[in-house]
């Protein structure tokens, strides 16, 4: 008996592996998948400017940081004793406007080395919904909690969306031609939006990346490498569809949801040479969670051992992991 409808999810033809560099942008739902790369010790970046979740502010932030716009006076404001910028999250945000702008354009300078050196991008979509500030006459990609009579919301068309993602991929490919792009549609719900709305967002989204991807590789967009779709969304909606893979809230995907869809991605998109060590560094994050009865016991002193031997050898193997 069948008691799920599984998606069929195709090999990535490009996997990743335990030498691969990896960034993870966009909505929540790319956090919940970049911790995980960042559990098993991959070498991963999250959401540097912090979560943003529409089409053309992730746009807008790489075309800043691959063209080297460094942020000025005239990019942040002050507001309930912060200074912000439309541009990131609020997570960013500072009291002391130099510090601020200091570390705006430290992030952007590293992001840049970073999308440098990149071997996979993974580009979460959250929303087609925008909300354009109407003294800017820009789309912002965080309202900060400004008064939303400041403002205009308004849902991004299919054509802008599919121009908004082939400008993005041009972006990086134009500092890095061997990048390999993933795309997802984050599950969350946008429920705020409405029912109906957040449904047209979302396949707003899912048209957009499908009418683009058959012609982004090769010579048509770019000269792209590689650049596939995965589907999160659909896996949360179709595979998933039952309220005990929602947490509390019953929006945002549970634990166990997020494990799942990690699993999916894993079969598809992680090279199973990486198998062997993901088991290694996480029999080592469980013993480093462990908490002992009695730490000054022979058999704990024993098992400290053991474990600072095992992350020893890994690390031999693989510099860059932390413990």
């Amino acid at each position: 008996m069948q008691f799920t409808t599984p998606i069929p999810i195709p090999k990535n033809s490009y996997p990743i592996d335990y030498s691969s560099k990896i960034v993870s942008l966009g909505s929540c739902f790319a956090e919940n998948m970049g911790d995980k790369f960042q559990y098993f010790k991959f070498q991963s970046t999250i959401n540097p400017f912090g979560i943003i979740f529409n089409p053309v502010s992730i746009e807008r932030i790489i075309d800043r940081v691959v063209n080297e716009v460094l942020f000025t006076e005239d990019d942040v404001f002050f507001h309930n004793e912060r200074w912000h910028c439309f541009e990131v999250h609020s997570d960013l945000s500072h009291s002391d406007k130099d510090k601020f702008l200091a570390n705006l354009n430290q992030i952007l300078t590293e992001t840049k080395k970073q999308l440098q050196e990149v071997t996979h991008i993974i580009i979460t979509y959250g929303t087609s919904w925008v909300y354009r500030n109407i003294e800017k006459n820009t789309i912002v990609a965080n309202c900060h909690k400004v008064p939303q009579k400041q403002f205009a919301k308004e849902l991004l068309t299919v054509a802008t969306i599919q121009e908004s993602i082939e400008n993005t991929m041009c972006l990086i490919e134009k500092i890095n031609p061997n990048c390999n792009f993933i795309f997802t549609v984050s599950p969350i719900r946008h429920l705020k939006d409405g029912f109906v709305e957040n449904q047209r967002s979302k396949s707003h989204l899912i048209t957009a990346i499908h009418n683009l991807l058959p012609i982004a590789i090769g010579t048509e967009i770019c000269n792209l490498k590689s650049a596939i779709y995965f589907p999160s969304y659909e896996i949360m909606m179709d595979e998933l569809r039952d309220y005990r893979f929602y947490a509390e809230d019953m929006i945002h995907p549970s634990q166990v949801a997020i494990d799942y869809i990690w699993e999916q991605f894993k079969k598809s998109t992680i090279a199973e040479t990486a198998y062997d060590t993901m088991e290694i560094v996480e029999s080592i994050q469980k013993s480093l969670e462990h908490r002992p009865f009695n730490p000054n016991s022979e058999s704990h002193k024993k098992f400290e051992s053991k474990l600072k031997e095992k992350i020893t050898k890994l690390v031999a193997q693989y510099s860059f992991m932390k413990f």
